[in-house]
């Protein structure tokens, strides 16, 4: 069977998810520039999303979604497992949100063009006038229910497990005054652990546990919190610290 997962993904899906790509980027560029990047910004990188998870017969498990009020803006942060986490956040959260993402994915071919257009947000952290004008690019998306995703890692474990948490998106969370949600994912790592090369995916569940929103009123409260939160629901063979070099 993993002999004929394998060669389906390369005649089969790798195309399609190529295709899907280009086709999803080309949609959000136009569509921002003619009309709403709230809307073009977010559907089709939520069907994108869907497209490659549904392509790759990957199956998912999302919990907690009535932890969520609607209309209500928050800041999501979750641990970063892999590639995958994107896929599953922005296919089946459910929310309309933008990314905080690395300034280094803008260069990224159409790909980093679209993001841009959809409103997600870049961090520059080339001196203190940058930083401070990522924090009010953020202030001004997040409201009228616009929420914000964040791995507040910074960076995709090699292990597994969680490294340390920066305090960025909490403490973006306390200054703006919205609630903090805890997001624990797991299989992201089996389908596609981080390693250097080109891999194919391994057929694996994909799980989003969405967990009860956390006041920002104490940055690190709230943060010591999350991060507590988020390791409880990983496995076991998950859990605990291990640091990360690349952090």
């Amino acid at each position: 069977m993993k002999i004929l997962y394998a060669i389906y993904q390369v005649c089969i899906a790798v195309p399609i998810i190529l295709l899907a790509t280009v086709l999803a980027a080309l949609c959000t560029s136009v569509g921002c520039l003619l009309g709403d990047a709230h809307f073009w910004g977010y559907w089709p990188g939520r069907l994108w999303s869907r497209v490659i998870i549904t392509v790759l017969l990957l199956p998912v498990k999302v919990e907690g979604r009535e932890h969520l009020e609607k209309g209500r803006s928050y800041v999501f942060v979750a641990n970063h497992q892999g590639a995958f986490d994107i896929f599953l956040i922005y296919g089946y959260l459910g929310r309309n949100f933008k990314w905080m993402m690395k300034r280094g994915l803008r260069t990224i071919p159409l790909v980093g063009y679209a993001c841009e257009k959809a409103g997600h947000i870049f961090v520059d952290k080339r001196g203190a006038k940058a930083v401070e004008r990522t924090i009010e690019s953020a202030r001004a998306t997040l409201r009228d229910g616009m929420s914000l995703c964040v791995f507040p890692e910074g960076a995709r474990t090699f292990t597994g497990h969680m490294g340390v948490f920066r305090r960025g998106a909490f403490s973006l969370a306390h200054d703006i005054g919205l609630q903090v949600v805890p997001m624990t994912i797991d299989g992201s790592f089996d389908v596609l652990p981080r390693m250097r090369g080109v891999s194919l995916v391994k057929h694996h569940t994909l799980r989003l546990v969405i967990h009860p929103p956390v006041p920002s009123d104490d940055i690190k409260t709230c943060t010591d919190s999350a991060y507590e939160t988020i390791m409880a629901a990983l496995p076991e063979r998950h859990r605990g610290f291990v640091e990360n070099e690349d952090q």
